[in-house]
């Protein structure tokens, strides 16, 4: 989960002044959390502490009101209502909280029932659950020694992607982030090149950065002094529920 929240950190900066320079600076005073982090910590804090997902994140949501970025106009909603409930969303949110889910369960089966059930809260359509789901099940088998090719079996994404088809395009969706992550990962040869790769790619950066960073966490490991430094930017809180 870790590597999301890095990927969400290094493409903060970058969400609304998007760069194409590969050599782009990854830690700056410019950089911070954004909502990407919050939600993801509030799915590890839900799986440590046996809670419903939906109220957990709503929980930690409320906490954070004004992370970097903020939140979107719908989801904003949802975190602002004392009795929310699943809006049918297909955006990209449900993909880049999902990463503590393949880290907590050991089957196939039970990967895909609670990456289903953290984006069933909110993200109830057909394709955000889809995200969710593909998202955590290529972690899970990245964290068994293979690759992501179940994932893209299982999704039915088409990763045959040109560059020029997707560079600059700033897509919240699930169908137009996730395969996106998949043709990175499957280019990618470290846990950095992959963040790299994502964010100069001028799109959703900090959302691309999570879903590609939870994923190359678990094909490469993190360096120990990206993983110290991403970690400054996080209140103590945070980090508690990152140990436990």
């Amino acid at each position: 989960m870790l590597g999301a929240i890095i990927g969400d950190i290094v493409g903060s900066r970058w969400e609304f002044n998007p760069t194409n320079d590969y050599d782009f600076e990854m830690f700056s005073q410019e950089n911070s959390f954004t909502d990407d982090t919050v939600c993801t910590v509030a799915v590890a804090d839900a799986i440590a502490k046996g809670r419903d997902y939906g109220e957990s994140i709503h929980e930690w949501c409320r906490r954070y009101p004004s992370p970097m970025g903020g939140y979107g106009g719908r989801f904003r909603q949802w975190v602002m209502s004392d009795e929310p409930k699943p809006y049918g969303s297909f955006g990209n949110g449900s993909a880049m909280r999902v990463s503590p889910v393949a880290w907590s369960f050991n089957t196939v089966e039970d990967v895909l029932r609670e990456a289903r059930l953290t984006a069933e809260c909110t993200h109830n359509h057909p394709e955000g659950i889809r995200g969710a789901e593909a998202t955590a099940l290529a972690i899970f088998e990245c964290r068994q020694g293979r690759d992501i090719s179940a994932a893209v079996e299982y999704s039915g994404y088409d990763i045959n992607i040109n560059k020029e088809e997707v560079e600059n395009r700033f897509d919240e969706t699930c169908l137009g982030t996730v395969p996106v992550a998949f043709w990175i990962i499957n280019q990618s040869t470290s846990f950095e090149d992959a963040l790299r790769r994502a964010v100069s790619l001028g799109a959703d950066a900090d959302t691309l950065g999570a879903i590609v960073g939870g994923i190359a966490e678990a094909r490469w490991g993190i360096p120990d002094d990206i993983r110290q430094k991403a970690m400054e930017y996080l209140p103590e809180e945070m980090r508690r529920v990152i140990a436990k």
